[in-house]
């Protein structure tokens, strides 16, 4: 029935359903409140008119509302579907919905629903529905469809003959407040809608009507509220396939690809020839690097494929194949050009592809951005059977994430963590040799360690060099054990051996901090003062507040100066802040061999109290370097001679002689300028 605009009570209706669907728990309104009923009777047109508005329908094949499928492409008939999945999501979205037959005693409603006498129940005293008259009472108005008026005997004797009752609904016909429908025996509705609300309203809704709401916070870019409605639709109709491939398309917005996979699954578990759906899990399997799944559901038999979709499929194929080619030969750098193609063509959800590339960064000693891409790679739900199954390089694809994640926890010493992925690998995978074989490496590397350890504990150095060389026949790469050898090596008094297996460490892990501190404790063994000073130097850096390591410069960069000649007497390590006030005083302390930084202050200003606290904390962090401070208000001598008329400022002297002057500086600035004057 076509009519050009909505009556309010239509109106009313479509706003308390997407109320009642939305994610959120609000109590739906009373329909009272929200429609202006005004008589509760009004004349109505006859019967005649009924049948002269209403609009011609097609009967669905399906019990259920749009129970079939089509996966149908838009603008493309497709010869596998033979049913209509109405609202099935296409691109963006679909939101037409099919039309059905209208029931005798049933009106449809613009939007698609369909109210019953179990939908409007007379009865429903407490949300103030409106019925007609019981049929003992005369009313005010003809409400009979033949246009007369019944007396009571007639009425009652009509009543009789018929176990159902008239009530009124909600339709596009402008027949009084609504239309006339025939109530079910026992109040029974339409099996694919259910109730909504609450109270004794008893609204139904068809499923239908959830998906076209769902429909449309898909096109908005609400996936979230469209899965929830989804959901629901789902609900009231568990059989639909096409709900269930709408559910994906949500799922797939939200970045959920495992969960899209299982509910498309789903849908053509429903319906196997929903050529929709069969499509849609080709492009998540695409995107998920699995070709061989991605084929099966594209060349499905009787779905006509689209061209750009076979040439992505052809493109992550060939990428793939030439990354297995390449690994195979332990081209390294090659594999990761391949990965970055293969993303780039589609498979941009690839978990084993980013494994693939943090294995690749790991082989080319690259650990730290190996465990950074490792980290990156987002922690999803256990993957549905056809997932789980699917093979990447020979080995079930979740097994391979734990081989290379074995790999990784193996180079960074986690020997515990490493043999546990291992071992889980293997149980994934229990055939594939690569697996088996790393399981059996990850185990003997483990215990060889460990063997070590207790062996270097009990000071049987030359049995735990023996005990971590085995270790390293079966993992070359292993930096940690190169660099507990080379602590045997150095308690053996072999200060050579040991910086060997520290360079050899830190090729493989450049920021290794017991490598570093290693090497140049054996440089100072060694008396190689200006390569431990350097090594010394970078550990500073990289722990500023390690008094161990700031002693240990100290005493290189004394020992280096002697060897030169230099005066060395008066040089000390660490102290406090010296506190100068009188001028002689002053002169003498900047004479000192070395470098000096004087706080000129006053113990008023508040910048001065602000920085004061660092210059403490740098005293402790550059031990080589003499710490002063004057107040020119309590030594005025010291401060005309120097010309200091702001504060504070600082003044950095070396050998008697000043090199540097920096008023107001920031922490940074000032820290940065006694770093380069202490080298």
């Amino acid at each position: 029935m076509s009519h050009s605009g909505k009556p309010v009570s239509e109106l009313g209706l479509s706003e308390r359903l997407r109320d009642s669907l939305s994610c959120s728990d609000d109590s739906n309104k009373p329909d009272f409140r929200e429609l202006d009923l005004g008589s509760p009777v009004s004349t109505l047109r006859p019967r005649q008119q009924f049948h002269h508005h209403s609009a011609p329908t097609t009967s669905s094949n399906s019990s259920s509302s749009s129970g079939g499928s089509s996966g149908s492409v838009p603008g493309q008939s497709n010869p596998v579907s033979r049913r209509s999945h109405s609202g099935e999501l296409s691109g963006s979205s679909e939101t037409n919905s099919p039309t059905r037959v209208s029931k005798p005693g049933h009106r449809r409603s613009s939007s698609g629903q369909s109210l019953t006498q179990s939908q409007r129940s007379p009865s429903s005293s407490s949300s103030a529905a409106v019925s007609s008259p019981p049929p003992n009472v005369l009313p005010a108005g003809n409400i009979c469809p033949s246009g007369r008026v019944l007396k009571p005997a007639t009425v009652a004797a009509a009543a009789s003959r018929s176990s159902r009752s008239d009530v009124l609904g909600y339709g596009t016909g402008n027949y009084g407040h609504g239309s006339i429908m025939r109530g079910t025996k026992g109040g029974g509705g339409d099996a694919a809608s259910v109730k909504i609300g609450g109270g004794d309203s008893g609204k139904r809704v068809d499923p239908e009507e959830v998906k076209r709401m769902g429909n449309e916070e898909y096109k908005r870019g609400h996936f979230g509220e469209a899965l929830c409605l989804y959901d629901r639709a789902i609900a009231m109709s568990p059989s639909n396939a096409a709900y269930r491939s709408n559910r994906a398309a949500a799922l797939t917005g939200l970045g959920r690809l495992p969960e899209a996979v299982r509910a498309c699954e789903e849908a053509v578990g429903l319906d196997p020839n929903y050529g929709r759906a069969h499509q849609r899990l080709a492009m998540l399997f695409l995107r998920l690097g699995l070709v061989e799944d991605a084929r099966k559901h594209l060349y499905y038999p009787g779905l006509h494929p689209d061209l750009a979709e076979l040439q992505k499929l052809q493109n992550v194929e060939k990428h793939i194949n030439k990354c297995e080619d390449v690994r195979r030969v332990r081209d390294w750098n090659s594999v990761l050009r391949e990965v970055d193609a293969a993303v780039a063509a589609g498979a941009d959800s690839s978990v084993q592809l980013f494994m693939c590339r943090a294995e690749a960064l790991l082989k080319l000693h690259q650990i730290d951005d190996a465990e950074l891409c490792l980290s990156r790679i987002p922690k999803s739900e256990p993957h549905p059977g056809s997932l789980s199954q699917a093979r990447f390089f020979g080995m079930f694809s979740e097994a391979y994430c734990y081989f290379v994640r074995a790999q990784i926890e193996m180079a960074f010493g986690r020997f515990e963590n490493a043999v546990t992925a291992a071992e889980k690998a293997n149980q994934i995978d229990p055939r594939n040799v690569e697996v088996a074989v790393l399981v059996k490496n990850v185990r003997i590397v483990a215990r060889a360690r460990l063997r070590g350890n207790d062996l270097f504990k009990s000071e049987r150095f030359t049995e735990a060099c023996s005990a971590y060389e085995e270790g390293l026949r079966l993992d070359p790469s292993n930096s940690v054990l190169y660099c507990n050898r080379a602590a045997c090596w150095f308690k053996l008094g072999k200060w050579e051996r040991s910086i060997d297996d520290c360079d050899q460490a830190l090729r493989i892990q450049p920021n290794y901090t017991k490598a570093i501190l290693r090497r140049a404790a054996s440089n100072s063994k060694l008396e190689r003062w200006e390569e431990a000073i350097k090594d010394y130097e970078l550990l500073r850096r990289e722990l500023p507040d390690d008094s161990d390591v700031s002693e240990s410069l100290f005493h290189a960069q004394v020992a280096l100066k002697k060897s030169r000649g230099e005066d060395v007497q008066n040089l000390k390590f660490g102290g406090e802040v010296e506190e100068i006030s009188g001028l002689e005083q002053f002169r003498a302390a900047i004479s000192l061999p070395g470098v000096s930084v004087v706080l000129f202050e006053t113990a008023s200003n508040l910048q001065c109290k602000q920085i004061s606290p660092f210059v403490v904390t740098l005293c402790s962090r550059y031990p080589s370097i003499n710490f002063l401070k004057v107040d020119i208000l309590a030594s005025p001598a010291i401060g005309t001679a120097e010309n200091v008329r702001v504060v504070p400022t600082f003044k950095i002297y070396k050998n008697g002689s000043r090199v540097k002057e920096i008023i107001c500086p920031s922490h940074d600035m000032l820290e940065h300028s006694i770093r380069h004057y202490s080298l």
